[in-house]
């Protein structure tokens, strides 16, 4: 099966690790195979020359995850490589993310050569087009063949450099045949020394020209979903609007940014003396059901920016009109009518104010207390996982003047899994320390994750685990009614709750990361701000009986507030 010109396989893997690497690839997660052994030998000649950063992870999907964190931290594109077989499936749930998410991942999976397909050969499937839409590019690099073209064009695809396609994960099944290892008598160059790659500029602050004053006065709102940037908050500013940034937009700070904005929407609607006229939106919109009811309010005119393609939906899918500059976004928003970002600010105020007197006068810690507390002391990077966790700071979280950290979040499908996999991969990305809050159940979804092997590069990574022995965000949905009404509530409680008693202390110790008890948001202020070298888990106590009541009386001295001020503006 083999011709005179073919390539052996440890020579078509220097090759195509050499054209990652040209092609801008700095970091490769690696989980250990057989198969793979001919990439596995060819990073490693490329490690010793100091070309590329390699981590090692026994578990594919924290692989992946882990190489989606780097991807997003570094904004470049990051590999996974993995062995024939289950090894490559395992990778789904980060490719996933990554297509809706559009992060440069690159798949570097390993398989049989030709011959051995069909054949019953162990570990042999059909792995290209395993992951099928959600991959920008896929292809087969045939046992023997020169994989450079093949490279290029994936990492083309990946870095969004094909006409209308936008960043996201391609697949490179590359076959090998035996021999797999080095010749006899080949060894590692010389270290020329690790290779350490950081990109981390730290947030941003834009600046945009104040709007025309012939731009006609009108009551918009600028709505920042995830990865907006801070071109939204800098749009705000210049039109005088004012901002409803969700926490993983990056925006969620400036003079205009209003808190609690979700729980005062009612007061700005149709039948209000101040109704919304239109929307601005920026990133994608993802946490909340009022924000899903403004935009769909028929009677609003409503617009995206997309300067460039993006992948979290299809054209013609959604109302908002798009718009590729600023200059026509800004003839649409035009400024802000005389009074109207006053009255989003000062009801913002009071909305903040009886948010925090409510949560005051809890005596213990809550979710949305616990999300305000890291809010406020996170530095470098905060990882927030889904669930309640995001959305509690999106409640809680007071904006700052300036951004202190850079917000990520795995928002394309908002999934629980490979959470710590991610936070781990942005903190090594990154280089600066980072703070991952995350709820119980997602902790213990990705608890293999903690795992790094002997003389792995460790992150400096706090985790705060907001423990609550289930899955109190069912409880805040129409679930939590179910349960209250009584004729489900064992179903409710074991199906959706998911109670447990895992010990998150003996978690800790048996993986060897630092452990602490926030018994109080004191307690954990002093957590955060305390010096971090390392990872450490910091876990936060909650009930979750009396978090729909606590929501409910959150509303209700929100909405007296808000209703108090806009009376009297």
């Amino acid at each position: 099966m083999t011709s005179p010109d073919s390539l052996t396989s440890l020579a078509a893997a220097r090759i195509a690790v050499a054209t990652l690497l040209d092609a801008g690839v700095r970091h490769v997660v690696v989980s250990p195979g057989s198969r793979s052994a001919p990439m596995a030998y060819a990073l490693a000649e490329a490690e010793a020359a100091g070309r590329v950063t390699l981590l090692v992870r026994i578990d594919e999907r924290s692989a992946g995850f882990t190489a989606l964190g780097l991807a997003l931290s570094t904004a470049t594109p990051a590999a996974v490589l993995t062995t024939s077989g289950t090894a490559v499936g395992n990778l789904l749930p980060a490719v996933m993310e990554a297509n809706h998410a559009a992060v440069p991942l690159v798949v570097l999976s390993a398989d049989r050569p030709a011959e051995l397909h069909g054949t019953g050969a162990n570990q042999t499937t059909l792995q290209l087009d395993l992951f099928g839409e959600h991959v920008r590019f896929a292809v087969d690099v045939p046992a023997g063949d020169n994989p450079q073209r093949a490279v290029r064009t994936a990492l083309h695809a990946a870095s969004g450099a094909l006409e209308g396609t936008p960043p996201g994960p391609v697949q490179l099944n590359l076959a090998f045949r035996e021999p797999l290892v080095p010749e006899p008598g080949e060894a590692l160059p010389a270290r020329e020394g690790r290779g350490i790659f950081h990109y981390d500029a730290g947030p941003e602050v834009l600046e945009l020209p104040a709007a025309s004053a012939e731009l006609p006065e009108r009551r918009t709102v600028v709505l920042a979903g995830h990865d907006a940037g801070a071109v939204a908050e800098a749009f705000a500013r210049a039109h005088g609007l004012p901002l409803l940034a969700e926490p993983s937009s990056n925006a969620r700070f400036g003079p205009n940014a209003v808190g609690p904005y979700r729980l005062l929407l009612e007061h700005f609607s149709a039948e209000s003396a101040l109704p919304i006229e239109r929307v601005v939106v920026f990133g994608r919109p993802t946490l909340s059901r009022p924000v899903s009811a403004l935009l769909a309010r028929t009677e609003v005119e409503t617009a995206l920016y997309e300067p460039v393609p993006v992948a979290w939906y299809e054209h013609g899918r959604r109302r908002e009109t798009p718009f590729e500059t600023l200059a026509a976004l800004g003839e649409f928003a035009g400024r802000g009518a005389s009074g109207w970002l006053d009255a989003w600010l000062l009801a913002g105020a009071a909305a903040q104010h009886a948010l925090d007197g409510v949560l005051s006068a809890e005596a213990s810690p809550t979710g949305p207390s616990i999300a305000a507390t890291v809010w406020q002391h996170a530095r470098g990077r905060l990882v927030l996982g889904s669930s309640n966790g995001i959305r509690d700071v999106d409640l809680a979280g007071q904006p700052h003047p300036a951004p202190l950290a850079t917000v990520d979040a795995n928002r394309g499908l908002s999934g629980i899994d490979g959470t710590i996999a991610t936070a781990t991969g942005i903190a090594l990305g990154s280089g600066r320390e980072t703070t991952l809050l995350l709820g119980d159940l997602t902790f213990l979804h990705d608890a293999g994750s903690l795992l790094l092997g002997s003389g792995e590069p460790e992150p400096d990574l706090r985790i705060v685990v907001l423990n609550d022995s289930g899955g109190a965000i069912f409880g805040l949905l129409e679930h939590g009614k179910v349960e209250a009404d009584g004729g489900y509530g064992a179903a409710v409680e074991r199906l959706f709750a998911t109670p447990h008693s895992a010990d998150i202390k003996a978690l800790a110790a048996a993986y060897g990361v630092a452990y602490s008890l926030a018994g109080t948001t004191a307690d954990l202020a002093a957590a955060l701000n305390s010096p971090l070298k390392g990872r450490s888990i910091v876990e936060a106590r909650t009930e979750r009986a009396g978090l729909r009541a606590l929501h409910g009386r959150i509303k209700a001295a929100v909405g007296e507030a808000a209703a108090k001020v806009l009376a009297a503006a």
